[in-house]
Parts: structure tokens; sequence; C-alpha cells
């Protein structure tokens, strides 16, 4: 798994240098139907569809896979079963387990083994409440002015 931690990172930067997602840059996500976009004074120069990976319960410390949470709408999980299905076909722990005490490693884990998986261009990580929801970005496209 060494390998989709690496391609992951490695995504990743390219993801943040190729479309300038540093600095001044706004963004909108919406779960009901799986979209990011990102702007920059007003206006929008990227969008992508989201997939959920899981999300950590602050109070409790604890992950819980998307997969395993009824509570999300169905445009958010995508093809997130594959990573359940990977685990299991692999025998490697924390990927088919509905949860786990939260560890920040464990965690950093979940999310690079998950976007190599599921070949995400990038992740994203939104802070709510008491729930760090934990996102892979896919099919990005820059908008037209």
């Amino acid at each position: 798994m060494l390998a989709a931690h690496e391609r992951a990172r490695s995504r990743q930067a390219l993801m943040v240098e190729r479309f300038g997602l540093s600095g001044d840059v706004q963004y909108d996500w919406s779960m009901d139907d799986a979209q990011i976009t990102w702007s920059r004074d007003g206006r929008v120069f990227l969008t992508g569809r989201l997939t959920v990976i899981g999300g950590v319960s602050v109070t409790h410390q604890t992950w819980l896979w998307s997969w395993a949470n009824e509570s999300l709408p169905h445009a958010v999980l995508g093809d997130i079963e594959q990573v359940r299905r990977c685990g299991e076909e692999n025998d490697y722990p924390v990927l088919p387990w509905p949860g786990f005490h939260s560890r920040p490693e464990l965690v950093a884990e979940a999310r690079m083994v998950a976007a190599s998986v599921l070949d995400a261009e990038g992740l994203w990580a939104e802070s709510m409440d008491d729930v760090e929801l934990h996102f892979m970005v896919h099919d990005l496209v820059l908008t037209a002015d």
C-alpha cells in the first residue's frame, strides 16, 4: 500500500499546482449532487465530482466509512464500495471495517488508499460542527471564462 500513498500524494500535489488551488481561491460543494466548484473573484474556474470517503466524529474520535453511513445521499457514494471490496479481497485491515478509532495515521491511510483504488485526482476535507468529512475529487474540468 506504500505505492497507494505515493500515488495519492503526487496526484494531490499535481492537482493543487495544475489548477492553482491555493491562495485566494474560494470553493463551494454539495453532497446532494456530489459537485464541487472553485472560484476566484466570483468566477468559477474549475468543477469536479466528489465522493465521500468517510468522516471523523471529533467528539468520539471515531471514523465511519461512507459506505457504512446510511445518512449520506447516494450521489456522494460514487464507487466507494470498491474500496471495501479491495480490503476484503486483499485481507487489508481498516478498508472493510465500517468504522475504527480515529488516529491521524489511520485516517490518512484510509484517504490515500481509497484515492488510489478509485483513481481520484485529489483529496478534499471539510470540518463542520463535530465532523470532519473526507472526500475524493474526480472529473476535474476547467470552465471557460
